[in-house]
């Protein structure tokens, strides 16, 4: 028998450290492949996330007794058809209401310059020169049509169209999907699948919640800034339907904005915005979002802050977008195992007391 044992701890200690030292040493050649590898499946992500978002409308139709075929058509067509109409009806419409916005911003650096001695040139001149761009670029893209725009941004439409194609195959595969991971995790026993269930509810809760905050916040913005007579009512509704994807955050950025151009052309335009702004928060806080969300996926402010402000730093809009969602499931995870974390280390430290 050997006196002297391997400690496996530490040659495995060693080992960890000797990869980490090699990954590290040849970042250049890892990150160079997983960005490759995230270009790629990064539309079938998409694709699965647009699909797993669809489906319960999707197994909502089939309890009406609508065949799959049918009801994937449907669905489709009212995705398709809403963003034409979108496109068509409201597209030049925020095209005219996007120069109003910009040309307000820029008047209300010269108001506060002239009125009250604040030297905003230097970022005057970069907003103009800023929004002059958006605004050439926009209209170089509508004068010119969509084949135009297809020619020059082909990585954008490829990845668009990839994403949707999967997205359909997926969406009538969803249910085949799911079953087939169900049997899987059932197989590793009772507890994961208890697991993936509660997850696969908060996901579902936390979709279904968006969606409905999305069309509620678009109407209800558009509608009250245009009962007060704001002139970029159907822009900042449509900005206070997207600011949903930056909790927080994108509601105060829609409100900076709607104030300023209500500034620029009256006091007491500003007044009413103001006042509209106040009571929409509080409506949307204490109203909306409890009966859309209820008690589920609900999350400390400060939890969902620095979700948002850490997903910004490491992936930019894309973290951002997704900080929410990969909160709740990390949420729910450690909810669902920190019991039986607790006792684990609970049954360490009485070991190492006995």
């Amino acid at each position: 028998m050997l006196k002297n044992k391997p400690d496996f701890k530490l040659i495995n200690l060693a080992l960890i450290i000797l990869i980490v030292f090699l990954v590290y040493q040849t970042g250049n050649l890892w990150g160079g492949v997983l960005s490759t590898i995230i270009k790629i499946i990064a539309p079938f992500f998409v694709a699965f996330v647009v699909a797993y978002a669809l489906y319960p409308i999707l197994k909502f139709l089939q309890k009406k007794k609508i065949p799959k075929g049918v009801g994937i058509f449907l669905i489709l067509g009212v995705l398709i058809g809403t963003i034409v109409i979108l496109s068509v009806l409201l597209g030049p419409m925020l095209f005219n209401q996007l120069s109003s916005l910009f040309n307000s911003i820029i008047a209300f650096c010269k108001e506060i310059t002239t009125n009250y001695n604040v030297d905003l040139g230097d970022l005057q001149t970069s907003l103009s020169e800023i929004f002059n761009e958006i605004i050439l670029k926009l209209g170089k893209y509508v004068s010119d049509g969509a084949m135009n725009a297809i020619g020059v941004s082909i990585n954008y439409v490829s990845f668009i169209f990839i994403a949707f194609a999967a997205a359909i195959y997926l969406l009538a595969d969803m249910e085949q999907i799911r079953a087939h991971v169900k049997r899987y995790v059932q197989r590793k026993g009772n507890r994961p699948y208890v697991y993936l269930r509660r997850l696969d509810n908060e996901m579902q809760n936390y979709l279904k919640g968006f969606l409905k905050i999305v069309i509620i916040s678009f109407f209800e913005y558009s509608l009250a800034f245009y009962i007060i007579g704001h002139p970029n009512a159907i822009l900042l509704g449509v900005l206070a339907a997207l600011g949903n994807l930056i909790p927080y955050f994108g509601g105060i950025i829609t409100n900076i904005i709607a104030a300023i151009t209500a500034f620029v052309i009256n006091p007491a335009l500003f007044i009413k915005t103001c006042i509209a702004f106040f009571v929409l928060s509080n409506v949307d806080g204490y109203i909306i979002n409890p009966m859309v969300y209820g008690k589920s996926n609900e999350l400390h402010p400060i939890v969902t802050i620095f979700a948002v402000f850490a997903g910004g730093i490491l992936w930019g809009m894309p973290g951002i977008i997704l900080a929410l969602p990969l909160s709740i499931i990390l949420i729910t995870t450690y909810k669902f195992f920190g019991q039986d974390i607790s006792e684990k280390i609970g049954d360490m430290k009485g070991k190492k007391h006995s």
